[in-house]
């Protein structure tokens, strides 16, 4: 396998810095902890994201991760820790060669789209505990590309192994696992259709602010309901938008942060929680397991739901946009509905959600969580352009959460990020 080296670019490349090769001896554990080692995010990055036709899953990878370094300032030689999934036989050794590192710590955690939220969670506590001292997470798929060019067709569901094979039978594909729980939304607590198309009317107008994003033409709630009809009751709208793309993160310990290129977004709490597998083993559909991630998140930052200045959050569908919001505590479980409405998720709202677009608009590659934190990061530093969210006064955010969730709200991982 060709070894694509993930040194910058010569366009992009920085002088070289000094790198701290012995980590401080450690006077606390877990992250969230003032006597700990901090942890901070020094360095992400988009690959090309959208319509991608020339390039490999393996070389969005590279690419991504030659940026974020880049971005860091840092030099690829830092970097002793690294994390992949969904790519390769042996995840993330394949990727790892593919990029020319030898690290010594690794992680290969798959659990969905929350994949990415849980390894931020890893890592940090493996740099905290000083097993690492800089893990690079990067992501890349060609989901769309190969199903444009027949290398692949599509996914019902999961497979019929294990608990699945007494679902698959009855034609409960992955769509219709989420609708029905929207179902469930709905019926409990009155949630209205049109409610729940607000969530995607919204993240396209943040959308229509990020030059990346693959759909920025605006949409109306009445566009959303009277689209073709993909599993009762969401219609195509109400559903992410398949893409190309791949991006990268990288954490460093707090004696990186002097040799950065750039200011250092700090990771405060992290959180992560499995729930199900089998439908019938999930007490409540309307309860994501973001109820217990983000509890242990904002717990371990020492902050509320009500410090938070945004919140990034994986939306595969409206309505995990929903009840997500319900289960970071931003509102009561049931009022999910009202509370999404009156442009309260615009990038300009009261509480600004998926400001790049999110998968409803901007890129849903397979699994989006790892864009969740680039995100947030570019907001905290004030590099979002046009969607940069400000508070009062222009003052620039402080304080985001990221909450990814994984297969069927199988999983969760909740990440609280903060610039100081």
């Amino acid at each position: 396998m060709p070894n694509a080296n993930v040194s910058a670019d010569a366009d992009a490349t920085r002088a070289t810095r000094a790198i701290r090769t012995t980590a401080p001896t450690r006077t606390g554990s877990g992250t969230g902890t003032g006597s700990a080692r901090r942890v901070a995010v020094v360095g992400v990055a988009l690959a090309d994201c959208g319509r991608v036709d020339e390039l490999t899953p393996y070389a969005l990878h590279a690419q991504a991760a030659r940026r974020a370094l880049a971005d860091s300032g840092l030099d690829r030689a830092v970097v002793d820790g690294f994390a992949s999934a969904g790519l390769g036989t042996l995840a993330p050794v394949e990727v790892a060669e593919y990029l020319g590192l030898r690290p010594t710590w690794t992680d290969s955690t798959a659990v969905g789209g929350a994949t990415w939220e849980v390894m931020a969670a890893h890592a940090a506590d493996a740099i905290v505990a000083g097993h690492a001292n800089a893990v690079l997470l990067v992501y890349g798929s060609t989901a769309r590309a190969d199903l444009k060019a027949q290398r692949r067709t599509a996914n019902l569901s999961f497979g019929a192994r294990g608990p699945l094979q007494f679902e698959v039978p009855y034609g409960h594909t992955l769509i219709a696992k989420y609708a029905m729980a929207a179902r469930r939304h709905m019926h409990e607590y009155g949630t209205t259709l049109e409610q729940l198309a607000e969530v995607a009317v919204q993240a396209r107008a943040n959308a229509a602010h990020n030059p990346a994003a693959m759909y920025r033409a605006p949409i109306t709630v009445d566009d959303v309901l009277s689209g073709p009809l993909i599993a009762d009751p969401f219609t195509k709208l109400h559903c992410c938008i398949r893409s190309d793309g791949g991006c990268a993160v990288l954490l460093a310990a707090e004696e990186y942060v002097p040799d950065t290129a750039k200011a250092p977004v700090w990771v405060l709490g992290t959180g992560t929680s499995v729930s199900h597998s089998a439908m019938s083993e999930w007490e409540d559909f309307t309860v994501s397991p973001a109820a217990v991630s983000s509890r242990l998140a904002f717990e371990r930052a020492g902050v509320r739901p009500d410090d938070i200045d945004l919140a990034e959050i994986y939306d595969a569908f409206t309505y995990m946009t929903l009840v997500t919001l319900e289960d970071l505590g931003f509102c009561a479980k049931g009022e999910g509905g009202a509370f999404v409405g009156k442009g309260r998720l615009l990038r300009d709202g009261d509480l600004p959600v998926n400001t790049d677009g999110g998968g409803l608009s901007a890129c849903h590659p397979g699994m989006r969580g790892l864009f969740l934190l680039v995100e947030a990061v570019r907001q905290l530093r004030g590099e979002a352009g046009e969607g940069q969210v400000r508070k009062a006064g222009g003052r620039l955010p402080e304080l985001a959460v990221a909450s990814g969730t994984g297969g069927w709200f199988c999983s969760s991982g909740t990440v609280v990020l903060g610039s100081d």
